[in-house]
């Protein structure tokens, strides 16, 4: 099972097959399992449908058993996107088990963040520092000659299988993809955004493949050595970027984590930036705090002042993930996140401020220190060097 949280679902009326509503049935089988032989069984019929799903390019069968669990609430749910996310990026060889990672790297930039084609010699670097403090002795390595933007990965399970079975194959025989990128969709210019290698490594069934699964490995030893080797070898692809390495491991793992990481991440750049742009302390700067609702709380949204001003500056989104909700305690993380980052004034509201955009430009409107949402706005002598889209 995974242990990381799972993207929040909202649920459409979609019409139910035969094979949706078989899914359905298996899923909440497995999830009234009582014993890991039960399991095991459930798990072993719920994986071939979902694979003969897959294979036949089927999304909207899965998306319409996964919003109907999601919507009844229950284990059957994570047991059917566990599965789901399992069998789009793990493919089985003869004598090898292969698996899609990302290796996700969170950067901000007063310039436009790079992504795009990756050149021989860097593939070459990053794949000796990924043999030599992520993966396993054994294991073989596939990688992507292409640094993805979050717009820029696969956006289905099947698009996302798909990209699993190409990888797996050039990860089997150690060599790289080369991928076509014709089609690749442009990426929105952010200050603080994320980029994506995709790789799939190979290792003998049964065997490690990775560092921290090997008797003298741990995830913090590899996660220490990749950031400081890593680095070295990612920094040419991300000029004039600061950067901070993720764990690279299974794919919807991965990008669950770089999800949550990127939002301090992007709180912190935004401090930098200021401090940068408009030559100031960081004790200089107030951030207001309020909560933002649709039904439900979604996102938190936090505006920047000078301290002895109430123009909003600057703004950026700290959105709820699952399992997050008006109980738990996000206003204090984000206040943390803020005082350490030695912002100067921090100001939380409690009230419900409204999912509110700008009608002409579509951008999120924040809260200003009497609790009016408004459209963040550089001074207009730095707002023409600024990315016009702002985390």
């Amino acid at each position: 099972m995974y242990l990381a949280m799972k993207r929040t679902r909202f649920s459409r009326r979609a019409k139910q097959t035969p094979d949706t509503e078989h899914l359905i049935r298996l899923a909440g089988q497995l999830s009234q399992s009582a014993s890991r032989l039960e399991d095991a069984f459930w798990e072993a019929r719920l994986g071939s449908l979902v694979e003969r799903l897959l294979a036949d390019n089927d999304e909207a069968a899965l998306n319409a058993a996964l919003d109907h669990l999601y919507g009844a609430g229950g284990r059957a749910y994570d047991e059917l996107a566990d599965m789901v996310e399992s069998c789009s990026e793990i493919r089985r060889a003869e004598t090898a088990d292969v698996l899609l990672i990302a290796v996700p790297v969170l950067a901000w930039s007063r310039l436009t963040i790079p992504s795009g084609t990756i050149a021989a010699d860097n593939l070459v670097s990053l794949r000796a520092q990924l043999h030599g403090h992520v993966l396993a002795k054994d294991a073989r390595l596939g990688l992507a000659d292409f640094l993805f933007s979050p717009d820029q990965l696969p956006q289905s399970y099947c698009d996302t299988a798909h990209l699993a079975e190409k990888l797996a194959k050039a990860a089997l025989h150690d060599r790289d993809l080369k991928l076509d990128t014709q089609q690749m969709p442009e990426t929105v210019p952010f200050l603080s955004d994320t980029r994506y290698l995709l790789g799939a490594v190979a290792a003998p069934r049964g065997t490690p493949l990775f560092r921290w699964q090997e008797e003298d490995g741990s995830h913090a030893d590899a996660l220490k050595h990749w950031r400081v080797q890593g680095g070295d070898a990612i920094r040419p692809l991300l000029p004039a970027c600061a950067i901070e390495l993720l764990l690279p491991q299974a794919y919807h793992a991965a990008a669950r984590e770089a999800d949550r990481a990127s939002r301090a991440y992007s709180l912190r750049a935004a401090v930098a930036f200021l401090q940068t742009t408009l030559n100031l302390a960081a004790s200089d700067l107030r951030a207001i705090v309020a909560p933002y609702y649709d039904r439900d709380l979604e996102e938190y949204r936090i505006g920047f002042t000078k301290s002895n001003a109430s123009e909003v500056i600057h703004g950026v989104v700290w959105p709820m993930l699952d399992n997050e909700d008006d109980g738990t305690d996000t206003a204090a993380q984000i206040e943390a996140v803020l005082r350490e980052a030695g912002v100067g004034e921090v100001l939380v509201l409690d009230h419900r401020f409204p999912l509110e955009y700008c009608d002409d430009c579509g951008a999120p409107l924040y809260p200003n220190p009497e609790g009016e949402p408004v459209h963040a706005e550089l001074p207009e002598e730095q707002a023409e060097a600024a990315p016009r889209h702002l985390h």
